[in-house]
């Protein structure tokens, strides 16, 4: 089965809502950003959520990098 959508596939497939409780909505240096808390200092980067090209080629934002949470906006427990 092929399926054409503009939808992502989270939202087609979604998964359990513990995986999704672990994802916070923040801004970092003004790029919307969602990220993960890897410890009590780090948030991991999980997507950019930026409509501008540019912020998806910033190495500072890219998904997969650890941001401090002191340079977070946001971020709320």
């Amino acid at each position: 089965m092929i399926l054409y959508t503009v939808m992502p596939l989270e939202q087609v497939f979604p998964e359990e809502s513990t995986v999704y409780g672990k994802v916070k909505q923040v801004t970092f240096q003004g790029i919307p950003l969602m990220v993960e808390a890897e410890d009590f200092q780090y948030a991991r980067v999980v997507r950019v959520l930026s409509t501008n090209p540019q912020d998806f080629l910033d190495e500072r934002c890219c998904p997969g990098t650890k941001i401090s949470f002191s340079f977070l906006e946001g971020l709320s427990s």
